[in-house]
């Protein structure tokens, strides 16, 4: 069931699990916990935003850090980067992409499809957004990059 308290300002869904964003920059999770995806979420303030993929999620700390919580089958969860820097995150089915306040971006999770390989190396990112089993880039000269 979906929460009943107010006060959301960024809302993400997964597969079968749902999380939220709250204005005092906490995070509430609802659905499916099958993979740890309600238990294992973090406590606490601090996120400024929030991604879902399959069966895990991403939080972005306003320190620039990524936090995540659900199946790490791929390692979704237990692989992602203990760096700072982080402005935005994205989620694919079972992959994760964060970009950093340097335009580069850093890929954990599966690779199946080239997801983490194939992901470039330069920097001059702007955007980032992933597709179940592919990732987007947006350059700052307006072009576009996937893998």
């Amino acid at each position: 069931d979906a929460p009943t308290c107010a006060g959301f300002v960024a809302i993400a869904g997964g597969w079968n699990h749902s999380v939220g964003l709250r204005s005092d920059g906490t995070v509430v999770t609802w659905g499916s916990n099958r993979s740890g995806q309600r238990n294992d979420a973090p406590t606490g303030a601090g996120f400024v935003a929030i991604a879902c993929g399959s069966h895990h999620s991403v939080g972005l700390r306003s320190d620039g850090t990524v936090v995540t919580w659900g199946r790490s089958s791929d390692g979704q969860s237990n692989d992602a980067p203990t760096l700072a820097g982080f402005v935005a995150i994205a989620c694919g089915s079972h992959h994760s992409v964060g970009l950093r306040s340097d335009g580069t971006v850093v890929t954990w999770g599966s690779n199946r499809s080239g997801q983490r390989n194939d992901a470039p190396t330069a920097a001059g990112f702007v955007a980032i957004a992933c597709g179940s089993h592919h990732s987007v880039g947006l350059r700052s000269d307006g072009t576009v990059v996937t893998w």
